[in-house]
């Protein structure tokens, strides 16, 4: 299993060299015409929310974790999956999707170290990696990576953010810490993370990033942006597999954390940053703008 792990490397490696290599015009199904519309669509992106959004939201995700963690984590499990006279009530999906766990502690901790690098080094560099590729070889504008960027780690950011407060509030316990003794819980070597397992924060991000990355390209209408897709999410579902292997998560705790980061990867971008063409043409999509004044401030928007 242990040789399986770099498969998120390869994967995105494969979608830098594909998206990277030249493709006539016309081979494309789309091209079209210089008297067309252009076939590249400008994003709503507004700095000064987004820095805001990626700003305060990053300082809370940090803070949250480095910081403030042992203080906000229960010290003990809301969510313990025992009853109260301690008899295992984990349910049977939960119990099955446990025996993807290693057997061994350093087979435990090499899967725990992989999932970190994937998650935070690996895909991250990938996915932002391929994207430059995809909007180079669809002819954008440099400032189109650097705003596309910014909605992905945006995206990110606010996915990251939701799970913390989820994770706080639900407080369940790990895999690994399900099986101590109660006399051995507070002796694991991060105690204050022992009952944050609901839901997966590394398989919330990574689909996150995935996803924020394909809507991305989708709206923008970058050639190839299939690859996104197509290489992206079963990068992100192997590190879901690294934490079950490393039994830091239940298999319900990945599913969870792969629908919230999806959710968010396509939320942030089509609510907050629709294409223009639609927003100030045909009606569809969707833009809300704020506007004040010393008379009072009003609210307008296309939906």
């Amino acid at each position: 299993m242990l040789g399986a792990m770099p498969s998120a490397l390869t994967f995105l490696a494969i979608a830098s060299l594909v998206a990277s290599s030249p493709v006539p015009d016309a081979a494309l199904p789309h091209a079209q015409q210089a008297t067309d519309a252009p076939r590249l669509q400008a994003l709503d992106v507004n700095w000064t929310r987004d820095g805001l959004i990626t700003g305060v939201g990053g300082a809370l995700w940090i803070t949250t974790e480095a910081l403030l963690k042992s203080r906000l984590a229960p010290s003990t499990c809301r969510w313990c999956d025992r009853s109260p006279d301690g008899t295992d009530t984990l349910n049977a999906v939960d119990r099955w999707g446990r025996g993807m766990a290693a057997r061994t502690e350093s087979g435990r901790h090499a899967w725990n170290t992989w999932s970190n690098v994937s998650d935070f080094v690996v895909l991250p560099v990938g996915v932002l990696g391929a994207q430059y590729l995809l909007a180079s070889g669809s002819g954008a504008p440099v400032r189109y990576f650097a705003e596309d960027a910014t909605i992905i780690i945006e995206s990110a950011v606010v996915a990251a953010v939701a799970n913390q407060a989820v994770k706080f509030a639900v407080g369940r316990e790990r895999p690994f810490v399900h099986v101590l003794e109660e006399g051995q819980k507070a002796h694991t070597e991060k105690p204050s993370d022992n009952n944050l397992s609901f839901y997966s924060g590394h398989t919330s991000l990574a689909f996150s990033l995935v996803t924020a990355a394909g809507t991305v390209s989708e709206l923008r209408g970058y050639d190839k942006s299939w690859l996104i897709w197509a290489v992206g999410l079963p990068a992100a579902a192997s590190i879901g597999v690294m934490r079950m292997g490393a039994d830091k998560h239940y298999l319900s705790d990945v599913v969870v954390g792969a629908a919230a980061g999806s959710l968010f990867g396509v939320a942030v971008p089509l609510l907050l940053h629709g294409r223009q063409t639609q927003a100030q043409g045909a009606g569809t999509g969707m833009s809300m703008r704020m506007s004040g004044n010393l008379g009072g401030m009003s609210l307008s928007g296309t939906f």
